[in-house]
């Protein structure tokens, strides 16, 4: 039992941490006061938005930091505590943000740790060869124009479609996207060949190429020849009908943006001698299609590889007006050939 003699002191001691448990507590209300009031007050009532890069790899502090020289921020200290009494500190993503001094620093928070940043809309068009695409992404500020070459070698992406030409031309599918700045080379490459697999790769598609006695990539292949060959829509299943007949005939396909795809560096015009480069891309010595496809095609173009006009058309030739004229032997196609081509350099 406690000494009545100690009754008194005990008293105390509880009067004490009573009054030490409220100022606490009063503390921490004045405190949770304090830190939401901050959260939730805007640096200055500017409108004026400036986009600030986070790099992969900056601490709290230097984010927090950047922001305040920036004039993003008041108290870069009471952000970082903030941002740690949240549990953020190792949720910051890089990349590019648009902030103003009006957003409070609640909302900066939430956009860097939610990876709101800023997204750059890219269209690539069908037809375009991975050198092309990688041309347009660096322009954009995306990707650097080797890293993005580079990740599309990977091994990993090429096994898991059992791709045997060594890269994934072909396989990038065309469309308009947006990506962020933060995203890198191989994020990139992961998406265009994800949007491949969604759009193009059906189990329907893969099916109807093994009825016609062809390999996926086979029909990729095709298709990008198509693609590089057309410039009419409606004409894609006719050009893709002249390549199916000479195929079955075990004749050369001879076109010429297999040679293009084959030269090192091409200035818009094919000469005599460029047919014989020794390339396996090169149609014109090699039979048969190329090993890999020679540009990304658009969906219309599989297609067309899949399903091709039923003709005997053997031959074609542009009218130099984005058609074609279409020949069923050898000596009409040379006719034409005279009329579209022969004619119209002489007129030029």
């Amino acid at each position: 039992m406690t000494d009545k003699s100690q009754q008194p002191l005990l008293r105390r001691l509880q009067s004490r941490l009573t009054v030490i448990l409220a100022v606490m507590l009063v503390m921490g209300v004045i405190f949770a006061a304090l830190l939401y009031q901050y959260a939730t007050t805007p640096a200055s009532a500017s409108q004026d938005g400036q986009v600030v890069e986070i790099k992969p790899g900056m601490t709290l502090k230097q984010v927090a930091h950047l922001l305040a020289d920036k004039e993003l921020l008041n108290e870069p200290s009471t952000f970082m505590l903030y941002t740690y009494l949240q549990g953020e500190q190792n949720h910051i993503q890089a990349g590019e943000y648009r902030f103003s001094p009006s957003m409070p620093p609640h909302d900066i928070l939430e956009a860097l740790t939610s990876g709101m940043a800023v997204l750059y809309t890219v269209t690539i068009p069908e037809g375009y060869r991975i050198t092309d695409i990688a041309d347009l992404l660096e322009a954009k500020g995306l990707v650097d124009k080797p890293a993005f070459i580079e990740a599309t070698r990977n091994r990993e992406l090429l096994e898991s479609l059992h791709i045997p030409s060594g890269s994934l031309e072909g396989y990038l599918y065309p469309e308009t996207y947006k990506f962020s700045k933060a995203g890198g080379a191989r994020r990139i490459v992961q998406t265009l060949l994800d949007t491949f697999k969604e759009r193009v790769l059906q189990p329907e598609r893969v099916q109807q190429a093994e009825a016609m006695q062809f390999t996926f990539h086979e029909i990729v292949t095709l298709a990008s020849l198509i693609e590089k060959e057309t410039g009419l829509g409606k004409e894609r299943k006719l050009i893709s009908s002249v390549f199916h007949n000479r195929l079955a005939k075990k004749m050369r396909l001879q076109t010429d943006p297999t040679v293009i795809y084959a030269m090192v560096n091409f200035d818009g015009n094919i000469r005599k001698k460029d047919l014989s480069i020794d390339s396996p891309y090169n149609t014109y010595k090699h039979f048969g299609l190329p090993p890999g496809p020679i540009a990304s095609p658009g969906l219309e173009s599989i297609q067309a590889a899949l399903d091709p006009e039923e003709t005997d058309f053997l031959y074609f030739v542009s009218r130099k007006d984005g058609s074609h004229q279409f020949s069923t032997n050898y000596k009409d196609h040379i006719r034409a050939v005279q009329k579209y081509q022969l004619s119209h350099r002489a007129r030029g």
